[in-house]
């Protein structure tokens, strides 16, 4: 019997990559969704992309609000970044238009994250300093 081999991916085209070293960075469960999702519909030549809460909503099923919530976290870790557009309708109006998501290089959040992890390093020694003297200070009160 003879198995029918499956066909080859295009390299371009029906899927994306997403780096590896995002799942050192700690995200959400939530935000790991929205931002596979920007990955997903990024133009490959620019980093950009501009769905809508809403569409993005769809496409990983959550609210727009949700939505909204995970992109702030995807901003402060520096993931993306995000610019404001507007549109002019039929009758001339200005309106709000779709964010401008920019997908920003990967090594900009590891370094961020790293940095934050050596602060908390340093806020902990400093903690364990200050409890090492006082517990020498009151046990040498307590033997005087």
């Amino acid at each position: 019997m003879k198995y029918k081999q499956w066909s080859k991916r295009d390299p371009i085209k029906n899927y994306f990559q997403l780096p590896n070293e995002i799942f050192l960075l700690r995200l959400s469960p939530g935000a790991l969704a929205v931002y596979s999702y920007l990955l997903c519909c990024e133009n490959r030549n620019t980093y950009q992309c501009w769905p809508s809460y809403k569409t993005i909503g769809r496409a990983v099923r959550m609210s727009a609000n949700t939505v909204r919530k995970y992109v702030c976290e995807l901003e402060e870790r520096q993931l993306i970044s995000t610019e404001n557009r507007s549109v002019t309708t039929k009758a001339g109006l200005k309106r709000n238009g779709n964010l401008l998501y920019t997908i920003r290089p990967i090594q900009l959040a590891l370094d961020q994250f790293y940095e934050q992890q050596l602060a908390q390093i340093d806020v902990a020694a400093e903690r364990q300093r200050v409890a090492n003297a006082l517990a020498l200070r009151n046990d040498s009160t307590h033997s005087a």
